[in-house]
């Protein structure tokens, strides 16, 4: 058991930041509040319906971004956004290079990724927050690999999220100097059974 008695509850312009040593909960508890796995007890709502129900709704409601930059090496930065838009809301040329643009990427929208550093190909998965699409976010580490700048840079753009409606749930053992007005944190090493 990696926690228990865990309420809570998100509404437009929140920013949950789950905390915890390794090992607490806090990537199984972003996987639950994705549906990417059923909780061993209790229920998961979303806009109060059980999770389960709302299966359509979640896809077309959540961008996930795990631990890993989730890209396929092969691609170029722009193939694999395009690849990846096309899970939600499909972008023009146009957008994706300007989202590649506004993470640092400008004149890589054409190279393997594989062939980038750690934090370049984590600034291509973290491109998909700059397109239009999914307005809950679920984000675990998103902060790894990149350099002091970027950190700035993603803290400023998770918080106009939130104040523009949108919903970040995320982990990060990063301290956030950036906070929307809806920032909250939640400890799973405080609530460990």
């Amino acid at each position: 058991m990696l926690f228990e008695q865990l309420e809570l509850r998100l509404v437009p312009g929140d920013m949950l930041q789950v905390v915890g040593p390794n090992g607490s909960g806090k990537t199984s508890l972003l996987r639950l509040l994705a549906g990417l796995m059923p909780p061993s007890a209790g229920e998961i709502r979303l806009y109060g319906q059980p999770l389960s129900s709302q299966r359509a709704e979640l896809a077309r409601t959540l961008l996930w971004l795990g631990h890993a930059p989730g890209i396929k090496g092969l691609l170029t930065a722009e193939e694999n956004l395009t690849w990846l838009c096309a899970l939600h809301q499909p972008a023009s040329r146009e957008a994706i290079w300007q989202a590649l643009h506004a993470v640092g990427l400008r004149g890589f929208e054409d190279v393997p990724c594989h062939t980038l550093s750690a934090g370049q190909q984590r600034r291509v998965g973290l491109a998909r927050l700059y397109l239009p699409g999914p307005k809950l976010w679920v984000l675990d580490e998103p902060f790894t690999a990149l350099d002091k700048a970027a950190v700035t840079q993603l803290e400023l753009h998770l918080a106009q999220h939130c104040e523009q409606g949108g919903l970040v749930v995320l982990t990060t053992h990063h301290e956030m100097k950036i906070k929307p007005s809806g920032y909250r944190e939640l400890d799973l090493g405080q609530r460990a059974p």
